[in-house]
């Protein structure tokens, strides 16, 4: 067994922006497992919100690489177990290498890993594009740039509602929005009000991450469904969220990879919520890996390649009407 990885920069065809960040181009960590004539592909992308830069996940892979390279391990859950207290506060590093041994295991059985899942790649939901903030003008343009049929809009701004009312004008496609959490509970009850009326389908994360009392005022009277994102990172905040959010948007990076990310959409299931995998901006690496798991999902949003002005990798495309797989083994993608 062979640790490597390598660092690539990822431009993105506009500046994106959402409430709390601005970005033109992501820095991302594609990790590399070898094995016996195999290899399997991971990745995570940095994020300075989160305090996660490339250098902290490459020093926690290097310090965990003796574990990886000559350690007891056949499944990757068994690799994640291993690697529980180690990467403890360091989930994207491991979401990478976790990603890494899920494609790597079902390369090693000639099979796709929706395939080793036992899932069915006809029940994948149809993936939104994201439309981050900026001028309302620029708003209308990127979407009129992209012609699809779900879109998540980024709100958090002074005029949101100006916002999703310029965008509704020029589309009947169907509407989301996520304000990062960007809004107070009379904000977020008050503008679910208009939302409704404009044709969204839920709310993401309207509130700050530990706003948990505010969250049961926003569950209890919101116009709209509302989804948790930044208040479900880890396995632990799912059932924090129950009764408070209807839905979890499970970021495989925050979560700390396929493994927990797993348990985390069979938990959300169980307690009656719906799911969803988002992504944060990724290559065809891991895009191509959430592909894999979307047949589980009520929604998702796996746009993240189609952000970008230049892609390092290529493996599932990702269209108006579906995703198509490539016909290769593991999770299927590779890099150019």
């Amino acid at each position: 067994m062979k640790l490597s990885y390598q660092v690539v920069d990822l431009p993105l065809k506009h500046t994106f922006t959402i409430a709390h960040q601005s970005r033109d181009v992501q820095d991302s960590l594609i990790v590399k497992l070898e094995d016996a004539g195999f290899f399997g592909l991971g990745e995570a992308t940095s994020n300075p919100y989160y305090g996660v830069t490339v250098q902290r996940m490459t020093d926690s892979l290097d310090s965990f690489r003796d574990v990886v390279e000559n350690g007891k391990w056949d499944h990757p859950s068994e690799l994640w177990e291993l690697g529980r207290q180690h990467f403890a506060q360091d989930a994207f590093a491991q979401c990478a290498l976790d990603m890494a041994a899920w494609d790597l295991y079902a390369k090693q059985r000639g099979q796709k890993l929706y395939e080793v899942l036992g899932l069915n790649p006809k029940d994948i939901p149809i993936s939104n594009f994201t439309i981050g903030i900026d001028s309302v003008e620029k708003m209308v343009a990127k979407m009129k740039e992209v012609d699809w049929p779900i879109y998540k809009i980024k709100l958090g701004t002074d005029h949101d509602l100006e916002i999703v009312r310029a965008l509704r004008k020029e589309t009947d496609a169907k509407f989301r929005i996520d304000a990062n959490c960007a809004w107070t509970a009379e904000q977020a009850i008050r503008n679910s009000e208009e939302l409704a009326k404009l044709g969204v389908e839920f709310m993401e994360q309207p509130l700050p991450r530990e706003s948990w009392e505010e969250m049961k005022e926003v569950f209890q009277h919101s116009k709209l469904p509302v989804m948790a994102d930044e208040s479900c990172m880890v396995e632990s905040d799912v059932t924090k969220c129950h009764g408070l959010f209807h839905a979890i948007n499970v970021k495989l990076v925050k979560a700390g990879g396929i493994t927990p990310g797993l348990r985390m959409i069979q938990e959300a299931k169980n307690l009656g919520m719906k799911t969803m995998v988002g992504c944060m901006t990724e290559s065809s690496v891991g895009i191509s890996a959430i592909a894999h798991l979307a047949p589980l999902l009520d929604y998702v949003d796996m746009d993240g390649a189609l952000l970008l002005a230049h892609d390092p990798a290529e493996g599932v495309v990702v269209k108006t009407d579906g995703v198509t797989f490539p016909d290769r083994a593991g999770i299927g993608a590779i890099l150019k």
